[in-house]
């Protein structure tokens, strides 16, 4: 969905203001205003509670205000509920903004007025915002655009967002800014040795592929990106049931997140040589799917013993991450919808984040701060990494208990990550299962905006 028309230069003759208020401050405000504001206000019930808002008329009866309940000017959804409940027309912030404080207003209202429209068209269109002077409307627009695209991949069906059309979009953003998209897909993966891959995919209706995006802007740093991309998982001969299956559209969740950042590095033009992997497929049910207990081979050579065929996507992430040692990069991140654990352990908000570097841990946690964008480190604790060994081969892809999954998904990938290399994993929901403000029900990007933070913080270190 494009935003970019919800954020407009200029103030027109029905612009109006935007008042943020909290609790403590409503008072001295009224007290500077005609006795009929107050009146109003006060007969409205609007106290200044975060997310309340009150119509205020002029001295001759049309609007002329907004009161909005404000506590904590940074929070980043404080004015998200606002495009979709005012009058449609252009509002604008009253007040003194620093740019923190203006870009997270501006992020939050374009936010709000996200809708997934791709097969119902919305009832009505949401208010504008004149951009504040202290907000850069690049800065801005690049975050909302590349959340509103991990958005609609996510929230797009199977049936029109298999693997073919997820390397379509995959291409898409690469041609916008200039990349080189190539992709190896059907039995060219075993002649390429991309065995795991092809096992998971090779029972679906459209071939499994590995999408590879390579962009480079003056030959700094590698960074390489991995997105899990199953597009739909059944489950595979290890069958979800009918709830489990449901919301099994988001498991390329992962994918939406790794081109969403590759997006904003592209469009920031950070000084980097880009790799972005998406091994796409569809984990389905066939004569040819992949069984229990079938051995698997890797690119990287090792073994793996189907424990379950429900824990696919770190298969095919294991080529993935075996590929990007290629490289020789000095940073890789990859996104997954991987486990039910980490939900279980962190809930829907919370993405659960593992990596090898303490550093990059802390760089991640300080951004996730700044920009309150949460996210959560858990251990790639070694005690667990036993519950991988397989009898009759190098790894078992799940361990025969219920405990931990999240780190023992974690510990296997970590069997394929290039040697010597910064490493950061996230274990995603990639789903609001309900609405707040500025993040509707459905797809949803967590920790993108923390991590791209770190990222720049990162490629900035990297020029001293």
């Amino acid at each position: 969905m494009d935003l970019t028309s919800y954020l407009v230069e200029d103030a027109d003759e029905s612009t109006l203001p935007l008042t943020p208020l909290g609790r403590d401050q409503l008072n001295d405000w009224l007290a500077g205003q005609p006795g009929f504001v107050a009146a109003w206000v006060q007969s409205s019930g609007f106290t200044g509670k975060p997310g309340s808002y009150a119509l205020v008329p002029g001295n001759e009866g049309p609007l002329a205000r907004v009161l909005v309940g404000v506590e904590d000017i940074e929070d980043p959804w404080a004015f998200a509920a606002l495009p979709t409940q005012l009058p449609r027309r252009r509002y604008r912030l009253e007040g003194q903004y620093d740019r923190v404080a203006a870009e997270r207003a501006v992020l939050g209202w374009l936010l709000g007025c996200y809708a997934f429209d791709r097969y119902k068209a919305r009832e009505s269109e949401p208010a504008s915002l004149v951009r504040p002077t202290a907000a850069s409307r690049d800065s801005v627009l690049r975050l909302a655009q590349a959340t509103a695209l991990t958005r609609d991949l996510i929230n797009t069906p199977a049936n029109d967002m298999g693997p073919e059309a997820l390397g379509e979009a995959v291409r898409a953003e690469g041609k916008r800014y200039g990349g080189k998209t190539t992709t190896i897909q059907g039995d060219q993966l075993l002649k390429r040795n991309y065995p795991a891959i092809h096992a998971v995919g090779r029972a679906a209706a459209q071939e499994p592929r590995l999408v590879d995006l390579r962009w480079n802007n003056g030959g700094g740093p590698q960074l390489t990106l991995v997105g899990k991309g199953v597009t739909f998982d059944t489950g595979g001969l290890d069958l979800k049931s009918a709830a489990g299956m449901k919301l099994m559209k988001k498991d390329m969740g992962g994918a939406a997140h790794a081109l969403a950042l590759a997006k904003l590095i592209m469009d920031a033009e950070l000084p980097v040589s880009l790799r972005l992997l998406i091994p796409a497929v569809e984990n389905s049910v066939s004569a040819d799917a992949f069984r229990p207990q079938d051995v698997v081979q890797t690119r990287k050579g090792k073994t793996v013993e189907i424990g379950n065929t429900d824990a696919e996507g770190r298969l095919v992430l294991a080529d993935a991450l075996a590929e990007a040692e290629r490289d020789n990069p000095e940073l890789v991140i990859d996104f997954a919808t991987l486990t039910g654990a980490a939900r279980v352990a962190l809930g829907p908000d919370v993405p659960a984040l593992f990596t090898n570097d303490d550093g990059l841990a802390d760089r991640l946690a300080y951004a996730s701060r700044t920009e309150r964008d949460p996210l959560w480190r858990l251990p790639l604790h070694e005690g667990y990494r036993s519950w991988l060994d397989s009898k009759v081969a190098d790894l078992v892809n799940v361990p025969d208990n219920g405990f931990g999954g999240a780190i023992s998904a974690a510990l296997f990938l970590r069997e394929f990550v290039p040697d010597k290399t910064s490493w950061a994993h996230y274990d995603v929901m990639a789903w609001n299962p309900s609405a707040k403000p500025g993040r509707p029900q459905g797809g949803e990007a967590m920790a993108l905006r923390a991590t791209f933070a770190a990222v720049c913080d990162w490629v900035e270190e990297r020029k001293v």
